[in-house]
C-alpha cells in the first residue's frame, strides 16, 4: 500500500449534518475514534469509548478532542447521521488512494446478509453487494440493497463507482444478465460469470480443452474437472452475451477418507469473454471464492460483523463501510505475519504498530 499521511483527509470529505449549536466533537475525531477502536477489537459504542478514555493521551497526539472523549450517545448519533452513500464515495476514493490496484487480477463481486442489522418490524435484513481485489486483498466498494434479490440492481452502481478497466470480474449466479456483462465489457474489463443450472443453452458438446487436478487435504479429496468450448455451433442464443468468447464446465466429485459421508458431486457452468485454457480458467474460478473466505468470512469471524445490532438510521451500512476500512487496512499492513484477529490484539497493545496499521504520523 501506498504511504498515506491519515484518514483525515478522507473523514474530512464527510458532511456533518449535526447542529452547531452546543456542538462539542468534531465529526473527524468521532469517525477515527471508530476505526481506530474496532481495529482494535472494539464492537459496540461502550466499547468504543472505553477504549478511547483508555487511550486518551495517545489519541491526542494527533486528535483535537476539544471537550475529551464523546459519550456513546453521542458516537452512535454522529455516526448513524452521516450519509451513506457519500461515505461509500470516500471510501472508494480512499481506498483508490492508498494503493495500486494491479491490472489482470480477479475482482469478484459477491453479496453478504447482515442478519443482526434487521431493524424490528422490517421484513429483510440489510444485503451488501462488495467488490474484493483477490490480488491485492483489499474491498474495494460497496452498495447497500434491500434484499439479495436485488443484487441484479446493485451490481451495476458498484461498477459505476469501481475502476475496473484491465481486470476480470466474477460474479455468481445471480448477477449473471446480458446488461451486467454488457456494461462489464463496456468498462475495459472481462467476466466470468456463474450460469444457473436451469439455463439449458449453456449445455455444451465436445469440448476442446479439459483439464484436470486433485487436491488432497482437511480429510477428503477433491477431483476437479475443467472443460472448455470455444465453438458455439451446437448452442443456442450465445449471440445475447457481449464478447462470449468461451463456456467453461466445471465437475467436482469429493471423496472423504476414513468416513461413511456418501461422495459429493457437483457440476457448474461460467460463460466468460476471455479464451483462457482449462487450467486458466479453474484457477480464476477458484480466486472468485476469495471473496468469501478473506472477506465475508473474516467479517463475521473476525470482527462479529453478523451480530452487530447497530440498526438506528444509517448506522448498519456506515458500520460494513467501517469495518472494510479496518479490515483493508489490517490486511495490507504487512510487518508482522500474524492473523487479523491478532493484529487486532496486537494493535491494542502496541501504540507503535497501531501507527503503522494507521499509516499515521505523529
Amino acid at each position: 500500500m501506498k504511504s498515506s499521511d491519515n484518514l483525515k483527509d478522507i473523514f474530512r470529505q464527510i458532511e456533518d449534518h449535526r447542529s452547531h449549536i452546543n456542538q462539542l466533537h468534531n465529526l473527524v475525531d468521532i469517525l477515527l475514534i471508530d476505526i481506530i477502536s474496532v481495529i482494535c477489537g472494539a464492537e459496540t459504542w461502550e466499547q468504543m469509548v472505553g477504549f478511547a478514555k483508555s487511550k486518551e493521551a495517545f489519541l491526542r497526539k494527533f486528535l483535537e478532542l476539544p471537550s475529551g472523549i464523546p459519550s456513546k450517545d453521542t458516537l452512535n448519533r454522529a455516526f448513524s447521521a452521516i450519509d451513506s452513500e457519500q461515505f461509500e464515495s470516500c471510501f472508494v476514493d480512499w481506498v483508490n488512494s492508498i494503493a495500486d490496484i494491479s491490472k489482470g487480477q480477479i475482482i469478484a463481486i459477491d453479496g453478504k446478509t447482515i442478519r443482526g442489522a434487521k431493524s424490528y418490524g422490517k421484513k429483510s435484513s440489510i444485503h451488501m453487494v462488495s467488490a474484493w481485489a483477490c490480488e491485492n486483498n483489499l474491498v474495494l466498494g460497496q452498495v447497500k440493497t434491500a434484499e439479495k434479490s436485488n443484487e441484479i440492481t446493485a451490481i451495476p452502481e458498484l461498477l459505476d463507482i469501481l475502476n475496473v478497466s484491465g481486470n476480470t470480474i466474477t460474479i455468481d449466479a445471480m448477477g449473471t444478465q446480458k446488461e451486467i456483462a454488457k456494461k462489464i465489457i463496456d468498462q475495459d474489463a472481462n467476466y466470468i460469470l456463474a450460469v444457473k443450472a436451469n439455463q439449458p443453452e449453456f449445455r455444451f458438446y465436445k469440448p476442446l480443452e479439459i483439464y484436470t487436478n486433485e487436491d488432497l487435504g482437511h480429510g477428503r479429496i477433491e477431483t476437479r474437472t475443467c472443460s472448455v468450448i470455444t465453438d458455439f455451433q451446437f448452442i443456442e442464443n450465445e449471440n445475447g452475451w457481449k464478447n462470449l468468447a468461451s463456456i467453461i464446465k466445471l465437475e467436482s466429485t469429493r471423496e472423504f477418507k476414513n468416513s461413511d459421508k456418501a461422495t459429493e458431486k457437483a457440476t457448474r457452468y461460467y460463460i466468460s469473454s476471455l479464451q483462457n485454457d482449462a487450467n486458466q480458467f479453474q484457477s480464476k474460478i477458484r480466486s472468485h471464492w476469495a471473496v468469501e473466505n478473506k472477506l465475508h468470512w473474516t467479517l463475521d469471524v473476525a470482527f462479529s460483523e453478523d451480530a452487530s445490532r447497530k440498526r438506528a438510521g444509517n448506522a448498519a451500512q456506515n458500520y460494513s463501510i467501517l469495518l472494510k476500512i479496518a479490515l483493508n487496512l489490517l490486511k495490507n499492513e504487512a510487518s508482522k505475519k500474524l492473523s487479523i484477529k491478532s493484529k487486532r490484539l496486537e494493535a491494542g497493545w502496541n501504540d507503535d504498530y497501531l501507527l503503522k496499521i494507521l499509516n499515521l504520523k505523529v
